[in-house]
């Protein structure tokens, strides 16, 4: 049976900016790079990708990338076209990438609507960001579908779908009737390569772009549930005291008082 598959895709800040480079905008409470440090897909969100162009080689079928943001830098977003999906949709506008996770799932959920029927949807299991993966869960709740997550293999078999789930000691193996959400995690392997041939195809298409407007959704559904109040680097503070007595043994006693005072030993 065919499968139409939805992946949903953030484009993020490279986590391989080195920490210096970036900065805290205070009035965001985001992070930012230097304009010469291109974003990318999140790394997750790729393997989720992974997963949907190999149950469509398995089972044929639909893969749509999904993605919600404010500027999208499109030979970037276009990556997933480039990996082998078949359509990309944006869901673009002012406001959209600082959403706290509940309302990134309602304008999801409504975009998902409006794409109209689907049998999977696939998401990275976190973003690299902050690292919350609060989004999926919510997102699942919003479409009333059942969800799994951290998933190392995604498999489609007489409308069942059966996933084998990551786990501190092994895998466990779930299923589940369709549709349903499935988390992806980065052991379902790497990410495959953008071929030529797939940056070529990808670089004919245009990708589908929707505002909130088009959602119909109204503004009492991106009201924040979450408040990021400060987003700030520790401060690191270090001290060095000498420890004063007339002989070694004193000196080791009042070692020890130290130590003992400050709950070490």
């Amino acid at each position: 049976m065919p499968l139409d598959i939805i992946v949903t895709a953030k484009q993020v800040l490279d986590p391989e900016t080195p920490a210096s480079a970036l900065r805290i905008n205070q009035e965001t409470h985001r992070m930012e790079a230097p304009a010469n440090i291109p974003p990318v897909v999140n790394g997750f969100d790729e393997n989720a990708v992974e997963a949907a162009l190999q149950l469509r080689e398995k089972v044929d079928g639909k893969v749509t990338v999904l993605s919600v943001g404010t500027q999208f830098a499109m030979d970037v977003i276009k990556k997933t076209l480039s990996m082998g999906a078949d359509e990309l949709v944006l869901v673009q506008g002012d406001g959209l990438d600082s959403l706290d996770p509940f309302a990134t799932a309602q304008v999801l959920g409504a975009a998902i609507q409006k794409i109209g029927k689907f049998d999977l949807l696939l998401c990275g299991r976190q973003a690299s960001d902050f690292d919350q993966a609060q989004v999926p869960l919510a997102l699942a709740e919003v479409l009333g579908v059942p969800a799994i997550t951290l998933a190392q293999n995604v498999d489609v078999q007489d409308n069942r779908l059966r996933v084998d789930r990551v786990m501190t000691d092994g895998y466990d193996t779930v299923e589940s009737g369709l549709p349903a959400l499935v988390t992806v995690s980065n052991e379902i392997g790497q990410a495959r390569y953008p071929t030529l041939r797939g940056i070529m195809g990808a670089s004919r298409k245009q990708p589908t772009v929707w505002s909130i407007a088009d959602l119909g959704i109204g503004p009492e559904s991106l009201l924040a549930k979450v408040e990021i109040r400060e987003l700030f680097v520790p401060t690191q503070e270090s001290a060095c005291e000498f420890i004063d007595g007339a002989t070694d043994e004193e000196k080791g006693i009042n070692l020890a008082l130290k130590l003992r005072e400050a709950k070490l030993i």
